[in-house]
């Protein structure tokens, strides 16, 4: 794997001919950029297949195709699918066909991709579509979601019959973020279809599962008998702690079993191979409700109860606090790719488990014991494990791997001898002509002696003795973390010139489930001290100007500027995105519910004194920072009424220095899958507005006419 880059190496490399001929990244880059997702290894380990994300030609979009490469790393990968949007590949049992989705009518349908040759063929015509494909042992049926129904196939060819576009809407949750509104009869349902290659007219297929309740990861039994299922079978179960189980059913329909419930959430779970035990992530819901709950490793054994609400499971990671699964925080997952993936893996022998957990900024492989939890690393390093799969005998794994100074690559791992083999440099060319960031980790004790990890990035061509433009970017979530990833908008800010210093303060995740949790019920409040005393042990160092400090974040790090420049003047600009400023407008507003007492001990109506405590908004008159606002038209996380736009009104009124920037169309997933365009002047504004307060470049896009 490649390592981060040493202090002494960089300031080689910045000597060299090389970075003579070496220029800074550009915002414009991201055009350029090519994303490998979703990888998929082969039964028999030999080849790979994945998904290459492009930016078409117009800038406005993404395109996908699939890919194939050997995994012994020794030819050049090969595509297989014309694209433009084909995605989720899955490979046939005997590794001779890939299921993969393509979109056709404006939704997406599996189809088969004989690797002999030919033509994909189509295999499933549903009219609300088909989700990505689980193969049957033998490989004679794919089981997958949909959530058609049999009126919807009635009805589909009943096109010119008038449908009302008026909605009722009676439940909490009615809309979701780069979703849209959400339909509350619409459920999705396992089906199965024959896998066998379709020829010109697609496959009928048979729906197992029905009901009012949604079921999700359908999986085979080693039989082929039954399929099994996450589910939560509980109706406005934002009322309630999360609690979904893992079921099964007849692969021909029928009654449900419960295969493994906890009291809380189980995901990504996997049967062993003799069938007798379930693992998976997860916990336990408290007594008393927590805003951050970090998950564990859990081996549900058949016939085996238990107290506590375990429900017979035993955790294996009790004594290791941190997470398994997760994500480290960046602006380059592969968009419009498919998420990453963290299923669970059992080792052959079914003595051992096999997941990605997120330490200190950093994701990586571990094996567990799955009967003591002994525990041992199958990859180590700086950096940032996405995705990955194994092999039925999980001796060869896929992963996706990426750092701060490269995009992810994906790779084969060796489970017994730890070797990895890069696969795939899908940005290498680009990569070459650029001077990348490399950042330096960095601890600092808090005002309580807490221990923060932060990061430094120096501008590109950084000289000893100089004092430059500091930039504060903070994270949002809160209950997620910066790290060991490449962040487009750190080195594009580094290259124009700023030292970029991004903590993970009290409140992220990758530090234990306490440290997660400590800032229930005041949030914002300690860890925008930590913050603060990241930047002064910036100014500290000497080579940065105090004068000249800006801040950022977006999401829950908008609320944070906002709250920043509220609450201390010594900022000179300020950008906040995507942010949260009125509380109580937040929780009438946003697309998820605050049920549950988990970010506040009431509501706004009972006491409205604990939301407009910890709103910015209120302390609108405090702020002289000139302020910039980045919203997207079509965010429903952090609805643009109740931050931005409030923020804005207030500091007008009060005849402020502010400017708000509108992305129509745009979800709060703007800087990570919005359109290329936005995102690129998304980049240009937020630098544009530093660069006018703190380093007095001119310009006149921001003047009132």
């Amino acid at each position: 794997m490649r390592p981060i880059l040493g202090a002494a190496f960089v300031a080689w490399c910045a000597a060299s001919p090389l970075a003579a001929q070496q220029r800074a990244i550009s915002d414009s880059d991201l055009f350029a950029f090519r994303w490998v997702a979703s990888p998929q290894i082969s039964p028999d380990g030999r080849q790979a297949a994945y998904l290459l994300v492009t930016v078409n030609a117009k800038h406005d979009g993404y395109e996908t195709s699939l890919w194939l490469v050997a995994t012994d790393g020794a030819s050049p990968p090969r595509r297989i699918t014309a694209g433009p949007h084909d995605g989720a590949p899955r490979w046939s049992p005997d590794g001779t066909v890939i299921a993969f989705l393509r979109p056709k009518d404006g939704h997406a349908q599996l189809y088969l991709l004989s690797l002999a040759g030919g033509e994909a063929q189509q295999l499933t015509d549903l009219p609300k579509g088909a989700g990505p494909a689980a193969w049957s042992p033998d490989g004679k049926a794919i089981a997958f979601v949909s959530s058609t129904t049999p009126e919807d196939i009635a009805k589909a060819d009943k096109k010119d019959e008038p449908k009302s576009d008026v909605r009722v809407i009676t439940q909490a949750e009615y809309r979701a973020d780069d979703e849209g509104y959400l339909d509350p009869a619409e459920h999705g349902h396992i089906w199965t279809v024959s896998a066998a290659m379709p020829g010109d007219q697609p496959a009928k297929a048979h729906q197992v599962t029905s009901g009012k309740f949604d079921e999700e990861a359908p999986q085979w039994s080693r039989d082929g008998a039954r399929i099994s299922f996450v589910s939560d079978r509980v109706a406005e179960s934002y009322y309630y702690p999360p609690d979904n189980n893992f079921y099964s059913v007849p692969a021909t329909g029928g009654a449900m079993d419960t295969v493994a419930d906890i009291n809380g959430p189980i995901f990504g779970p996997a049967v062993s191979p003799d069938g007798k035990a379930v693992a998976f992530r997860g916990w336990i819901n408290p007594r008393a409700p927590r805003s951050y709950n970090q998950s564990d490793l859990f081996v549900s054994r058949a016939g085996k109860g238990g107290a506590g609400g375990t429900g017979g499971a035993t955790n294996l990671t009790a004594d290791y606090d941190f997470a398994m699964g997760g994500a480290v925080l960046g602006d380059q997952a592969p968009p419009r790719g498919g998420e990453g993936s963290s299923p669970n893996i059992w080792t052959m022998d079914g003595k051992a488990v096999i997941v990605a957990t997120t330490e200190h900024g950093r994701s990586n492989l571990v094996r567990f014991d799955a009967q003591t939890g002994a525990r041992e690393p199958l990859t180590t390093g700086d950096h940032a494990v996405l995705a990955y799969t194994a092999t039925p005998d999980a001796r060869r794994f896929v992963l996706t791997i990426g750092d701060p100074t490269h995009l992810p690559d994906m790779y084969a791992l060796d489970a017994q001898t730890k070797r990895l083999t890069q696969l795939t440099h899908a940005n290498d060319s680009l990569f070459a002509k650029l001077q990348l960031v490399a950042p330096e980790d960095f601890w600092y004790p808090s005002f309580d002696g807490k221990k923060i990890e932060t990061w430094i990035m120096k501008p590109v061509g950084f000289t000893p003795g100089k004092k430059y433009p500091l930039i504060l970017n903070i994270h949002g979530g809160p209950h997620t973390a910066y790290g060991y990833i490449f962040f487009h908008e750190m080195q594009w800010m580094a290259a124009k010139g700023y030292v970029v210093v991004y903590p993970n303060p009290r409140g992220s995740t990758t530090y234990g489930q306490d440290f997660g949790n400590i800032i229930q019920y005041k949030y914002p409040g300690d860890d925008y001290k930590d913050l603060m005393i990241a930047v002064d042990s910036l100014i500290r160092r000497g080579y940065v100007d105090s004068t000249k400090l800006g801040v950022t974040g977006g999401s829950g790090g908008g609320l944070l500027t906002d709250w920043t420049v509220g609450h201390t003047h010594r900022f000179a600009a300020a950008v906040s995105q995507r942010d949260v400023a009125d509380w109580l407008g937040f929780w009438y507003t946003a697309d998820f519910t605050l049920f549950q007492p988990t970010w506040f001990r009431s509501t706004p109506f009972r006491d409205p004194q604990e939301f407009l405590a910890r709103s910015p908004v209120r302390y609108a008159d405090s702020v002289t920072t000139p302020l910039m606002f980045i919203l997207g038209d079509e965010d429903y996380r952090a609805p643009p009424n109740q931050g931005g736009e409030a923020m804005f009104r207030a500091l007008k009124y009060l005849r402020k220095t502010t400017v708000m920037v509108r992305f129509p169309g745009e979800s709060h997933e703007l800087s990570r899958s919005g359109k290329p365009v936005h995102r690129v002047e998304r980049l240009q504004h937020i630098v544009r507005w530093f660069d006018k307060y703190l380093q007095g470049k001119p310009t006149t896009a921001y003047d009132t006419p």
